[in-house]
């Protein structure tokens, strides 16, 4: 299923991380050459759209003239050596700080220890480019924070990139490095890879190892946000490498992530839901998606049907709550009067969680799962849209004017699945005559990360075709 490029790019910034690596092996470009390019682009591009918080070009550069010099051995490190990557600033990364988009974290460090994420990909030689823009403890939708100000869309820098790993979104899509890798919480990667017109994988919770233990608990996914899915299954075969500081993550795979994506997967049985039996969703984006939709039942056999269950709004909002509150309840004297007010509101509601009201919000996570689970042992896979509009204008919280009170109401379709751990991505899938993108999400059973990735991959074929 995977078709050789007949006529690949030149331009390093327009490559994706397989070119890239293909063109180091035929010695037709070199690691520093690729690096160069994105940070001269990063250079030029990001002032206007602000997706990075952090560059050191000088540390940079010498992690690709070390990998140069490996690929003229004969001798690369892993699977995607050289490749320039962006690192959402939640990952601990050895050398720089992790602020987190926040005034009260200090950035003298000392930075000593890497995330598992960011070991990964370290190991692997990879190229860190910089660290990408967050919302303040990634706590909602949006990118914006007080720390590093508005983070913009390359689509239409008068929008929102999304969030909360906005940043990593729009570097991506606007050529600044090939590949990141960020978090989804409620939608942290879904979100803004639908509205920059990108790739973005969320894995089942503990595919990908966690360090330090996010206090968003199972929640809490890392995952790779690229260009295409290809790409994305490389990722997930260097970032879901065991580490012993995560006692929650998954037993090692059997097989490989991009072994797996190129399976045949015509036949498959795909539910099919436009609204999840919930949710509004605008008619241009429905349109769009169901076009989708209509050409990929050529070789998969959709249904049109809603998983069954009723909105858990409620009930993620108070496991969020709870989470941003422990999060913040470590932080310095005098950080409740410096937070984003919206996180302060949370906080506070976070504070008068009582312990029978968590509990009850983890009951409801978990019915929502065996919901899920039965669902799928109907369907393979769910399909709907991944947001219900696209983006809107940049330096707001919700949609202005849309009346709604915080950003989980306007992403319906995407903290679901955070809360029963199921991997989801969003492909993107066309534009609206505004230029906006618009994204597909395929939701999995738990443990299905192959599976979604060789559903994605068909996806992007059939509808590029």
């Amino acid at each position: 299923m995977t078709q050789p490029d007949l006529d690949p790019p030149t331009d390093p910034t327009a490559m994706t991380a397989v070119q890239l690596v293909s063109a180091y092996a035929a010695g037709q470009l070199s690691p520093v050459e690729a690096t160069q390019a994105c940070l001269d682009a990063v250079a030029t591009r990001d002032g206007e759209l602000n997706a990075f918080c952090l560059v050191d070009p000088d540390r940079t550069l010498v992690q690709a003239k070390d990998s140069e010099a490996r690929w003229h051995s004969g001798n690369p490190r892993g699977l995607l050596d050289g490749v320039p990557i962006s690192i959402k600033d939640i990952f601990l990364t050895e050398g720089w700080p992790t602020l987190r988009g926040s005034t009260s974290v200090d950035a003298a460090g000392p930075w000593l220890v890497d995330s598992p994420v960011a070991a990964r990909l370290r190991e692997d030689g990879m190229v860190f480019l910089g660290k990408t823009t967050t919302p303040e403890i990634a706590w909602k939708a949006v990118t914006d924070s007080p720390l590093t100000g508005i983070t913009r869309n390359p689509a239409d820098p008068r929008t929102t990139a999304g969030g909360s790993s906005g940043g990593s979104a729009a570097a991506v899509a606007a050529g600044m490095g090939p590949v990141s890798v960020g978090t989804d919480g409620g939608g942290s990667i879904r979100i803004p890879a639908s509205f920059c017109g990108i790739v973005g994988f969320k894995p089942t919770h503990g595919r990908i190892p966690l360090y330090p233990a996010s206090p968003f608990g199972p929640l809490a996914h890392a995952g790779p946000m690229t260009r295409t899915v290809e790409d994305a299954a490389l990722l997930m075969d260097i970032l879901s490498l065991p580490d012993p500081r995560d006692p929650t993550a998954l037993a090692p795979t059997l097989t490989t992530f991009r072994g797996q994506m190129q399976r045949d997967v015509r036949g498959l049985s795909v539910g099919y839901s436009a609204t999840l039996g919930y949710a509004g969703v605008d008619p241009e984006v429905a349109e769009i998606v169901e076009a989708a939709v209509r050409t990929l039942a050529a070789d998969l056999v959709i249904d049109a049907v809603d998983p069954g269950f009723a909105d858990p709004r409620e009930a993620f909002e108070i496991l969020w709550a709870a989470g941003a509150a422990t999060m913040l309840s470590k932080y310095p004297a005098g950080t409740r009067e410096r937070v984003d007010p919206g996180l302060g509101a949370v906080w506070a509601r976070g504070e008068s969680v009582s312990a029978v009201e968590y509990l009850d919000a983890r009951h409801v996570a978990a019915e929502l799962g065996i919901t899920m689970g039965n669902f799928h042992m109907a369907f393979d896979v769910l399909i709907t849209p991944t947001m219900p509009g696209t983006a809107f204008a940049a330096g707001h919280d919700v949609p202005p004017g849309s009346g709604l009170g915080g950003w989980p109401e306007w992403t319906p379709f995407t903290y679901p699945f955070n809360m029963t751990q199921q991997p989801a991505i969003s492909i993107p899938v066309g534009r609206t005559r505004a230029g906006l993108p618009v994204g597909l999400q395929i939701v999995g059973p738990r443990h299905s990360d192959d599976l979604v990735l060789a559903v994605a991959r068909h996806a992007e074929h059939v509808l590029s075709a």
